[in-house]
C-alpha cells in the first residue's frame, strides 16, 4: 500500500514562505493498492495537484472516499481535471453518507452563482455506492469506517492490505464527544497497532480553551491516543491554517520529547504535502 499526502492543512488553504515545508493545501490523500487501484480520500484543494498528476500519467479511474462534508474537504473538487474528461471513471464510496447525499453535496459545491461550471456538465462517468457498509474492499485493500467526533458527523477509516494497517482520523475531537461520536477508548481500540496512524492535531492546549467543541483535537491528546494504541508511526494532521512551519516543528519536537520520556516505541512527525509512505 502506497500513501501520499497532497494536502494536510485545516479549514482553509494558505500560502507564503512560512508554509513551504508542510504545504498549504487542504485535505487530500492518495492510496495506491498492490493491484494498482487508486483511492482518493477527500477533495480538499490538494486534489487539484493530484488530478494534474493523474492526467499526466494517463490514469482515468479512481475511487473517492469522503470523511465529511465540510467545505475544506470538498473545495478542490471543481478543480479536479479528470472529472471533465469523458474517459474518466470515478466510483464514489458511500461513506459517511448515503448515495443521494454525496451527489447532492457535490452539486452544491458547483452550484451557481458559486461556480460557473455546473455539476451536470461533468464529463466523467461517476457511480455511487448506495450506503456505507461496516467494511468493504477496494481492490486488495479492505476499508473499515468509524464514526468521528465532529460537528455534523463524519467517518474515519482503517485501510488494511497484506496485514499492514493505515488509520486516518482527521477532524476528530478527543476532548469532547459530538453527536454520533465515540469514546477515546473506542478510537484507541480501532487504531490498535496501526503501522501508520494520522490524527487531527489542530490545536495547542491554550488555543483549545477557546476552540473546544469546534471538532478538532489538541496535538498532545492525539499523541496520547497514538501511544496508548501502540501505533508504529504517528503523523500530526489537519495542521492549523495559522501554524507556520516553525510552529509545526515545535509541536513535533515536544511530541518527540514526550515519546522519549515515556519510552514509547513510535515514530512521531507532522504530515506535510508530498510526503509519502509505503506499507
Amino acid at each position: 500500500m502506497y500513501i501520499k499526502c497532497w494536502g494536510s492543512r485545516g479549514s482553509i488553504p494558505v500560502s507564503g514562505k512560512e508554509y513551504i515545508k508542510y504545504g498549504g493545501d487542504t485535505t487530500c490523500l492518495e492510496i495506491r493498492t498492490k493491484d494498482d487501484r487508486l483511492i482518493i480520500v477527500d477533495a480538499g484543494t490538494g486534489i487539484r495537484r493530484l488530478g494534474n498528476q493523474m492526467v499526466k500519467e494517463g490514469r482515468y479511474k479512481c475511487d473517492i472516499i469522503f470523511t465529511h462534508a465540510h467545505w475544506d474537504h470538498l473545495m478542490g473538487f471543481p478543480f479536479f481535471k479528470p472529472v471533465y474528461l469523458p474517459r474518466c471513471e470515478i466510483q464514489m464510496q458511500g461513506c459517511p453518507f448515503a448515495q443521494k447525499y454525496v451527489e447532492t453535496m457535490l452539486t452544491r459545491v458547483m452550484s451557481q452563482p458559486n461556480f460557473p461550471v455546473r455539476y451536470a456538465d461533468i464529463m466523467a462517468r461517476i457511480s455511487y455506492e448506495p450506503a456505507c457498509a461496516p467494511h468493504f474492499d477496494i481492490g486488495s485493500v479492505t476499508v473499515i469506517p468509524i464514526r468521528l467526533s465532529h460537528p455534523n458527523q463524519g467517518s474515519g477509516y482503517k485501510f488494511i492490505e497484506d496485514g499492514k494497517t493505515f488509520v486516518f482520523l482527521t477532524d476528530n475531537e478527543l476532548g469532547y464527544t459530538h453527536r454520533g461520536g465515540l469514546s477515546f477508548d473506542s478510537y484507541r481500540a480501532f487504531s490498535e497497532g496501526a503501522d501508520l496512524f494520522m490524527h487531527d492535531a489542530e490545536y495547542t492546549e491554550e488555543e483549545y480553551k477557546v476552540t473546544k467543541q469546534w471538532g478538532h483535537s489538541v496535538y498532545t491528546a492525539a499523541l496520547e491516543l497514538a501511544i496508548k494504541a501502540k501505533v508504529k508511526k504517528f503523523g500530526l494532521f489537519h495542521l492549523n491554517q495559522d501554524r507556520t512551519d516553525q510552529g509545526v516543528d515545535q509541536m513535533v519536537e515536544e511530541c518527540q520529547q514526550i515519546v522519549a520520556k515515556r519510552d514509547a516505541k513510535l515514530e512521531c512527525f507532522a504530515v506535510g504535502a508530498d510526503m509519502s509512505f509505503v506499507l
